[in-house]
């Protein structure tokens, strides 16, 4: 009897410890679906700034990207355009939304068949704003010291 109740002890601590909170829930149910990257800009800092983004491409490659989230298996995609400046076709993630102040966005690239293809590496984006129709992600990164805002303003599809 006394194993029986510690295991189920143990389970519920578990369950709890896994859990998502009920605002990120709600984030997650609304990221699903199709979005457009519409614009790139930078904040606190001033000056001009070029950047590679997610060790993938340059800031210019990803306006106009398409993203792709899917909440039933946590896996979606985006889609760069092709130029002569950017290596276009589809780029697929695994993705979550992290509790926390404010909740984050996190993502990790994996293959066509869902295994992970960076090492455990992933990137996390700030959810500044969401709604059924536009989202605000927001990242801080250091430039010479100084901590410049990138900011991802997309709309849905």
């Amino acid at each position: 009897m006394r194993k029986s109740i510690l295991a189920l002890a143990a389970l519920a601590m578990f369950a709890t410890a896994c859990s998502v909170s009920k605002a990120a829930r709600g984030q997650r149910n609304l990221l699903s679906g199709s979005w457009t990257l519409d614009n790139i800009r930078y904040e606190n800092n001033t000056g001009n700034f070029q950047s590679t983004l997610f060790n993938d491409a340059k800031d210019i490659c990803f306006e106009g990207s398409g993203w792709f989230f899917r909440d039933n298996n946590s896996t979606g995609r985006y889609t760069i355009n092709a130029s002569t400046l950017c290596n276009g076709g589809d780029r697929f993630i695994r993705w979550s939304v992290v509790d926390g102040s404010p909740n984050q966005l996190q993502f990790k690239f994996i293959d066509e068949k869902l295994k992970d293809i960076g090492g455990g590496r992933g990137y996390r984006l700030n959810i500044a704003s969401l709604t059924a129709q536009a989202m605000t992600l927001k990242s801080n990164v250091s430039v010479d010291g100084e901590t410049v805002t990138v900011v991802y303003e997309f709309t849905k599809r």
